[in-house]
């Protein structure tokens, strides 16, 4: 990657210096909660939306936009965070943003129908989406050496943690309190970070006059192809894709106005985002790799509470439970990773974490109607180890030899390429439980002829109960039992289709392992950020 004259500037004076270590580790742990919780809140709602359409009269088409609107908005502003950090500075932008954050989510908690808390979910998202990218490049500007590799662990932690950690914090709260408290919840650590993050986070000086002459029509372009795109992948499932006018229109959209950004932010002097970062083999395959951590990480969240509530029936307390292990193993994996990552090549460990991931995915796909969290512990615990190896490492290669100035544009492309993986890997996944479910339903009834026996002997048992129950009426039972072998054959349907899921996953896991070795070894960062005082 080539670098400006400007990007190498020494600072003026560096106020990581000037902080005392225990001052420099306590404003990067307060910026790490503005992260956690702008991240948790993607899924909080996940296990929740059943009693949040309940509470405002909304169908299943309307909620499913409570988790939509927020992605859409928060997709659109990462991208921005770095501009918007030169603008206003580090800290002014993080204080905003978590205060607009707070705020939103009080309207969240307050919403009186489902529109508003659409667009209340959507003012979450855009209000506190900065959050997730400064994290990162304060982690390179706060710390060096070893320091950074243990930041490094706590940012891939919390990254993965978050989503995880989701469903089951919203469904303990949704079955204790109500769905309102999914948002009051933000308000104490949202004001906290707001108050906190101005008096010790001093990392930059703002640059109002980037106001003039800023790349609006890039913004705008980004903005609408990251917004349709986001839709086409979010309602595509449902609408069976292009056989639906208006996905066609948001999809040629999203293709229309992201190929003239691509040009416009090639073609401006001073783009919004710095797309030239992906000549850097080492960057763009960073990007790469947390696309395909992106995927794994949503996708398999996205997929386990619904196979528990679809096909097991579990309420929202118990789906968050079930699901519990996966970040309680990625937390014991920390002080191993930082353990390792001082004695050994990061690239190595990445390897490590994407192939352990990889086989920690496949280990779902023998899954049968009956598997509970006893059965899905050693797959999500494998999982859950192997996601701290495999998050880590990918944020110190690609972002921990880049100057600081390129850092705060290549964290925001590095979170979107997160985010765009986990909508794509869902609008996958969800594409597959569509389509495959009633393929393999044909399949299983191929199989239900009146020369199966044992089905001639469930039919009749069921049958013989159903009737007895009827007071002898024959036919009634019959009929009752024809009605239990389709939703037998149609829970083993989905069964099936949930297995075909988790076995492209782990295909695409397994991709990105092999192409590890692609990457190079990083040094460290060119020089401090310019213009900090």
């Amino acid at each position: 990657m080539s670098f400006s004259n400007s990007d190498l500037i020494p600072a003026l004076s560096s106020p990581a210096k000037e902080l005392s270590l225990g001052a420099r580790i306590f404003a990067f742990a307060v910026m790490c909660i503005g992260l956690f919780i702008a991240l948790l809140d993607i899924q909080i709602v996940s296990a929740s939306l059943a009693d949040i359409g309940g509470g405002l009269s909304a169908s299943h088409d309307e909620v499913a936009w409570v988790q939509t609107s927020y992605l859409i908005a928060e997709i659109i502003v990462i991208p921005l965070s770095g501009w918007l950090a030169q603008v206003f500075s580090t800290r002014w932008l993080f204080c905003i943003s978590a205060l607009g954050f707070t705020g939103a989510s009080l309207l969240c908690g307050w919403a009186w129908d489902i529109r508003s808390m659409i667009i209340f979910r959507a003012l979450q998202g855009f209000l506190g989406g900065s959050m997730i990218p400064t994290v990162f490049t304060s982690a390179f500007f706060y710390f060096k050496g070893h320091q950074r590799i243990v930041a490094a662990a706590v940012i891939g932690a919390l990254s993965s943690l978050a989503p995880t950690f989701g469903p089951t914090i919203g469904g303990w709260i949704t079955e204790h309190y109500s769905w309102h408290w999914l948002f009051f919840i933000n308000l104490v650590p949202g004001l906290f970070v707001a108050v906190v993050v101005p008096i010790l986070v001093r990392m930059d000086r703002p640059n109002i006059s980037l106001l003039r002459g800023a790349d609006y029509l890039g913004m705008t372009l980004m903005a609408v192809s990251l917004g349709c795109l986001e839709y086409t992948l979010e309602e595509g499932p449902r609408w069976n894709w292009f056989e639906d006018n208006f996905i066609l229109v948001t999809a040629s959209v999203s293709v229309l106005t992201g190929v003239g950004f691509i040009w416009r932010s090639l073609a401006f002097k001073n783009p919004i985002v710095e797309l030239r970062a992906l000549k850097d083999l080492n960057f763009a395959l960073g990007c790469f790799f947390s696309f395909a951590t992106g995927i794994g990480i949503f996708a398999t969240v996205y997929l386990t509470p619904l196979f528990l509530g679809r096909v097991r029936g579990f309420n929202s307390l118990q789906i968050g439970l079930a699901v519990f292990s996966t970040g309680i193993f990625q937390l014991l994996a920390i002080p191993f990773y930082t353990y390792f990552a001082r004695r050994i090549d990061l690239r190595w460990l990445m390897m490590f974490g994407l192939a352990c991931f990889s086989i920690g995915v496949w280990k779902f796909t023998p899954i049968t109607h009956d598997w509970s969290w006893h059965e899905l512990l050693l797959p999500q615990a494998l999982r859950g180890f192997a996601q701290q190896f495999a998050v880590a490492p990918a944020v110190t290669l690609t972002l921990g030899s880049l100057s600081a100035r390129r850092l705060k544009s290549a964290s925001g492309l590095f979170n979107l390429m997160r985010n765009l993986g986990g909508a794509i890997g869902i609008a996958g996944c969800a594409t597959i439980l569509n389509d495959r479910a009633n393929l393999h339903f044909l399949r299983l009834a191929e199989h239900l002829t009146a020369a199966n026996i044992s089905m001639q002997q469930m039919i009749q048992r069921v049958g013989a109960h159903f009737a007895e129950y009827s007071g002898g009426d024959l036919v009634h039972g019959q009929s009752a039992a024809l009605k239990k072998l389709w939703s037998l054959t149609w829970r083993e349907a989905q069964v099936q289709t949930y297995s075909d899921a988790f076995a492209l996953l782990a295909g695409c896991l397994f991709v990105a392992t092999i192409m590890v070795p692609l990457m190079r070894k990083v040094a460290g960062p060119v020089a401090p950020l310019a213009g900090a005082h």
